[in-house]
Parts: C-alpha cells; sequence; structure tokens
C-alpha cells in the first residue's frame, strides 16, 4: 500500500471479515476468504492464483480456485455486506453514485463474455469482458459498491455457450444501462444515501434512465451529445450546441471541479434551464463545461433541487472522475484485474472480494484522515 499502514488496520480488517463471514457455510471457505482479502492487498506485483496461494502457504492455487469457482458462500450477499460497509464508513446524503464500466485483457475464447471489442484499458482491439461497475463518492472517499458482467447477445443467444461457461439459462441479455439501473435500483431500495447520480455519455444519452431517476426523485448529470435535442422552457427544441452557443459571454464562470493530481481542475461552466412544468421545489438544465486550454465544450443533462447553483453542478461534474480513480485503484492495489479465471460464478466471486479490499483501503484511508485510531482486535 501506498499511504495506509497495512498491519495497523488488521483489525479493521478482521472487523469487514466478520461482517461477511455469516455468508460463508462452513469455516474452511470463510478462512480462506479471509487469505484471499489478505493476499490481494498484500503489495505484490501480481496477485494471480499462484501468488495468493503462496501468500496463505499453500503449495497450489487449487484452494483458492475452490473458494472462486465451487465453495459454498453467498457472492452477491457479500456484495450487499460490502456496500453498507461503504455506506456506513463514506456514505453521505450529499455524496454520489456513479456509472461506468471496465475492461479485463482476455485471452481466448471461452472465458464469460468475453468479446473483441475496442478497449480503453487496452488502447486498441482487443480480447476482452466488461464489468459494468457502480461507486459511491463522498468528501470522505470512494469506492465500488455493485457490480455486473457483461454478457453481448452473441453469447446469450448461444446457450451451449454459457452453459460451458457457467452462466445460468435464467440470465437473459441486458444492455448496460439496464444493468446500471438494476444496480442503481439495488442501491436505493438498501437506503444508501445519495446526493446525485452520474454517469458518462454512454449512459447519458439513455432518456428512460433519466425519467427513471426522476421518478424516483433523484437528482442526476449526465454527459451527453452535443446535438441532443432539448426541449426548452418555451415548448421548442433545441440541440445543446445551439443553446449553448446562445449563451452571453457573462453566462460563463471559472470554477474548480475538484482537486486534480496537478491542482485544481478549473473549467469554464455555463448553463441555461430546460424543460417546461417543472416539479415544486426541481429544475432541470443543460450544463456546459468549456476547456480553458483547448475551448472544447462538454454537455450535460441535469435534474435536481431548484436552488442548486452552479458551482454545486460543478462539484457533481467533477466528481464522475472517482470512478476512474475506483478502477486504477482497485486494479493496482487490489488485484481487480488480475484473476485466472473464466466461469461466470468465479468472475463475480473474485471481483467481489476484491472490490472488498478496495473498500477496506478506502475506508482506512478516510479513518487515517479523520486521525481516527485503529479499531481494537476482537
Amino acid at each position: 500500500m501506498t499511504d495506509v499502514d497495512v498491519g495497523r488496520w488488521h483489525a479493521e480488517l478482521d472487523l469487514l471479515h466478520a461482517r461477511i463471514g455469516g455468508r460463508f457455510r462452513r469455516s474452511e471457505p470463510r478462512r480462506r476468504a479471509r487469505q484471499y482479502l489478505c493476499g490481494l492487498v498484500s503489495g505484490w506485483d501480481r496477485k494471480n492464483g499462484w501468488t495468493l496461494a503462496e501468500q496463505a502457504g499453500d503449495v497450489s492455487p487449487d484452494g483458492m480456485q475452490r473458494l472462486l469457482r465451487w465453495a459454498d458462500w453467498d457472492v452477491d450477499a457479500v456484495r450487499d455486506d460490502v456496500r453498507e460497509y461503504v455506506v456506513e464508513h463514506l456514505g453521505d446524503p450529499a455524496g454520489v453514485l456513479i456509472v461506468d464500466d471496465t475492461g479485463f485483457l482476455k485471452k481466448g475464447t471461452r472465458s464469460a463474455g468475453v468479446q473483441r471489442p475496442y478497449s480503453g484499458t487496452a488502447g486498441r482491439t482487443e480480447n476482452c469482458q466488461v464489468g459494468v461497475f457502480l461507486a459511491c463518492r463522498s468528501s470522505r472517499g470512494h469506492a465500488l459498491i455493485d457490480r455486473q458482467l457483461y454478457l453481448p447477445a452473441s453469447w446469450t443467444d448461444d446457450r451451449d455457450r454459457c452453459r460451458a461457461a457457467g452462466i445460468p439459462d435464467e440470465v437473459e441479455f441486458a444492455t448496460k444501462v439496464q444493468m446500471a439501473r438494476t444496480m442503481l435500483a439495488r442501491a436505493l431500495d438498501a437506503g444508501a444515501p445519495v446526493g446525485w447520480v452520474t454517469r458518462d455519455e454512454a449512459y447519458g444519452q439513455s432518456k428512460s434512465l433519466r425519467v427513471w431517476l426522476e421518478h424516483r426523485d433523484v437528482a442526476y448529470m449526465v454527459a451527453t451529445r452535443r446535438n441532443d435535442d432539448m426541449i426548452t422552457t418555451t415548448m421548442g427544441t433545441a440541440r445543446a450546441d445551439e443553446l449553448i452557443a446562445a449563451l452571453p459571454a457573462r453566462a460563463w464562470c471559472r470554477l474548480s471541479a475538484g482537486a486534480g493530481a496537478h491542482g485544481p481542475r478549473e473549467y469554464w461552466w455555463a448553463r441555461v434551464p430546460v424543460r417546461i412544468c417543472w416539479q415544486p421545489g426541481r429544475g432541470h438544465w443543460l450544463l456546459a463545461r468549456r476547456s480553458i486550454t483547448t475551448g472544447e465544450i462538454a454537455y450535460y443533462v441535469c435534474y435536481g433541487p431548484r436552488r442548486t447553483r452552479l458551482v454545486d453542478l460543478a462539484r457533481v461534474a467533477g466528481a464522475r472522475w472517482a470512478i476512474e480513480e475506483c478502477f486504477q485503484q482497485a486494479k493496482n492495489e487490489t488485484g481487480l484485474d488480475e484473476y485466472q479465471v473464466r466461469d461466470w460464478r468465479a468472475w463475480y466471486a473474485h471481483i467481489t472480494l476484491a472490490m472488498a479490499a478496495h473498500a477496506w483501503l478506502s475506508v482506512a484511508r478516510s479513518l487515517t484522515a479523520k486521525g481516527e485510531p485503529a479499531p481494537a482486535t476482537t
């Protein structure tokens, strides 16, 4: 770890393990799950089956593979425990839920859901699996709280191929947007505090997801295309870029979207009201972010409290980058992408444990920043 004393926080890891321990029917997989978590945060350059087994004192990776593939434990219940753990320590009514996906490079054609699209992870067309994730971000920290493996139609249309990868027959094709809605519903139904939901253009273009969030009265800020049609306050329609281009120069304010690696992330920001018949206390805006150096403009559709200020919208827009940090931290520090499994269940098992390890580190960082002592060992 770079900024967390792992030894000092073993007690916190014990508390997290105790929280999920009841999801394991037998003591052996329960014990091995803790070994797996310890291995994931060990600081080794590689965190595959062999290195995790060596960290646990095993002579082969068979036990770790058994934990992922066959051991009797409730993977989805552990996911829920991880979400509750993150919400308990990092949750905030002003916090942000963020949706995004990331690729996992894989060789061959047998790994569940593997396809050959353009991979942002690799920067080229490459074999990969794609996971859709939900993250929680607040002033206390950020962590991943849900995940789903994307299955292209080429997989769900071939049930024999699905069965060979351990994918249950009841699993049908779902778009990434549908997966995002499922994960958001789980978090909201579980009472996760949320001030805003944000997501990039790939998800922001879904008007059905926007409407769904409005029906649940959840504020959102979603990226959209420059040519997205907006309903204006005069009941007309206009492209997003046309509405922003019509704004006077005085409408733009230079604001920070939050701290970055090289200081405040400053941009020019402007907004214009859109839509008609606002609900009491709620408003709709088209938000624009213009680069100070290049002049490039990004566009966002927003729904939230009527009294929301431009500086508040800039803060929420900046929060979306937290999920990119989650991916980078979880891949670099807890082996999110270093699994050596092909089947459906094992993918979910590894990703869930890697999320648990990352959540522990995020909570440890938060507690360290607040100067709290390490929790007592039980």
